[in-house]
């Protein structure tokens, strides 16, 4: 019988780099694989098998006012005015930083990287008797504003690094009509850095959407409490768990992060659109 060639180096390295890659997608898929197929199964557990009969049953018990409607609202609430509230401030802290030459400036922004790495663990301690004594436990503004600081670090790293790209002499032209330095960055410089600032947004957004910890200690009322801290309805006593009703909440739950994506994806794909500003 005719041997077979063998294949080269570069072609076995190429199978093996495949091979690899599709063992990466797999492990990221099967999770998603079990999400879709056991949320339209009424006898759903741990592993991944189709369901003898597809049903509705588990969207209909958990889209109800308690367990899915008000802690949607509470997230978003939650969520969405922490993630303006850290745009905002990190486009007026980031802007002295990109515009203005200082010692200080690569001190200042190690210094903000470093805070990214302390993990949120280490101050809730400290943060959770400090809301007790001005009285912003159980709030949702003051865990908001807790949610909001603790992404600043880097959000004023990114929207630094995306401001630079703006070109200057287009703020200079804008000073020459008359405008003053807020102006200038709220119509100038951040429109020309859409991209830039949708990315800050979903980082921040998607981070704090699914951030349990911290709602977990400074929110006590359950009616204040977002979607991330009660999807702990369905781990019952004893190790049960409604696995059905678990993964039909996580695809409502990841809906809104979703649809976000979406809508400013055009935007995140533009780049600065400066088209005739700058002339020659």
């Amino acid at each position: 019988m005719p041997t077979l060639p063998r294949p080269s180096r570069r072609a076995r390295r190429r199978l093996a780099a495949d091979a690899a890659l599709l063992a990466v997608a797999a492990s990221f898929a099967l999770p998603l694989l079990w999400l879709l197929l056991a949320s339209v199964d009424a006898e759903a557990g741990l592993r991944v098998k189709a369901p003898d009969g597809p049903t509705a049953e588990n969207f209909s018990a958990v889209l109800t006012d308690e367990i899915t409607f008000t802690p949607m609202l509470n997230s978003l609430l939650l969520c969405g005015s922490a993630t303006a509230l850290t745009v905002g401030c990190a486009a007026l802290a980031a802007y002295p930083l990109s515009r203005y030459r200082s010692r200080f400036n690569r001190p200042y922004l190690l210094t903000i990287l470093f805070s990214t790495c302390l993990p949120i663990t280490a101050v809730m301690v400290p943060v959770y008797g400090l809301f007790v004594r001005i009285d912003l436990i159980d709030t949702v503004y003051g865990t908001a504003l807790f949610m909001a600081t603790a992404q600043l670090p880097f959000a004023i790293w990114l929207m630094k690094n995306f401001m630079d790209g703006v070109p200057k002499t287009l703020e200079e032209a804008a000073w020459t009509d008359g405008a003053g330095w807020l102006q200038t960055l709220t119509r100038v410089v951040l429109p020309l850095m859409g991209p830039g600032v949708a990315v800050v947004a979903i980082y921040c957004f998607v981070l704090m959407w699914g951030n349990f910890f911290v709602p977990f200690l400074l929110l006590l009322s359950p009616e204040q409490l977002p979607a991330a801290v009660t999807v702990f309805t369905f781990f019952g006593d004893y190790g049960q768990v409604a696995y059905g009703q678990l993964a039909a909440f996580s695809i409502l739950y990841s809906t809104p992060v979703v649809l976000l994506y979406a809508l400013i994806s055009r935007r995140l794909g533009g780049g600065f659109t400066l088209g005739g500003a700058v002339k020659g």
